[in-house]
């Protein structure tokens, strides 16, 4: 494999505020099944791993190499798949894939299926993928993504010699808002949240509901290095202060009782 030649991306001044880093790693061979996804990102990596380093990859690099891959010509859609594919404008072999990947669905209108997974996120089409995959293929979302974030960070600690966090990205719309961020799905080696509650801030105020989603803002940081054409299924992250944690993303939903946005499912 051959690294591209994206530049890495750097925020900040050194001088002023610790200089942020997003650096892509850039494959040039195809994922499969076949692919030691560790030892691909290893020797794919333009710059040598340091202490600190978090690693983001996305799930569909993750998802090929754990063959989270399904034939549509090989699904045959049940009775609920067809009406919602008739009702939508789906293909019915596709709807079939999403109803499996699918706790239920939150709302389905205008062609579009929101559905809640069984890990829990909310997101469109249970995470089922069309994008970079080969015809009549779609990709799913790893069946236990923290688990497969866990595999990859012991592999990666195993080839550096230190703590490495993994952060496993996918492409998420927004409740209100235009457009889609990466966000993480699954984490090992470092919190989710970094938790501001209990501070004051400058004016002595004290923060009630401060707790921001580190996971997510790296990922979607990783993002600007990815792109969706430039083969950079990896991400090293650079500069960023974090906590060791192993909550895993599997904290960040809310659960459906808590959800505000997407109600109660609906088929």
């Amino acid at each position: 494999m051959k690294n591209g030649s994206f530049p890495a991306l750097q925020f900040g001044q050194a001088d002023t505020v610790p200089a942020i880093s997003f650096i892509p790693v850039t494959f040039s061979e195809e994922i499969n099944s076949q692919t030691n996804l560790a030892e691909a990102i290893w020797n794919s990596l333009p710059h040598r791993l340091q202490p600190g380093d978090i690693l983001t990859v996305t799930h569909k690099a993750l998802s090929k190499g754990e063959g989270c891959c399904v034939d549509l010509r090989t699904v045959t859609p049940s009775e609920r798949a067809k009406e919602l594919a008739l009702k939508h404008g789906k293909d019915a072999r596709l709807a079939e894939v999403i109803l499996r990947q699918s706790q239920d669905i939150v709302r389905a209108e205008r062609g579009i299926i929101i559905c809640r997974t069984h890990h829990g996120f909310v997101c469109a089409n249970a995470g089922v993928d069309q994008s970079n995959s080969r015809p009549y293929t779609v990709i799913t979302l790893p069946p236990d993504p923290d688990a497969s974030a866990q595999r990859l960070a012991l592999a990666l600690e195993r080839l550096s010699g230190f703590p490495v966090p993994v952060i496993i990205c996918d492409s998420f719309g927004r409740a209100w808002r235009q457009g889609i961020v990466n966000v993480a799905i699954g984490i090992a080696g470092i919190a989710p949240f970094t938790d501001y509650r209990g501070q004051r801030d400058p004016s002595g105020y004290e923060l009630r509901a401060t707790l921001m989603a580190t996971a997510d803002a790296i990922a979607a940081g990783a993002e600007l290095a990815m792109g969706k054409f430039n083969r950079t299924p990896a991400v090293i992250v650079r500069g960023v202060s974090w906590t060791p944690g192993d909550a895993g993303a599997a904290a960040i939903p809310y659960p459906p009782d808590r959800d505000l946005f997407a109600g109660q499912g609906q088929q």
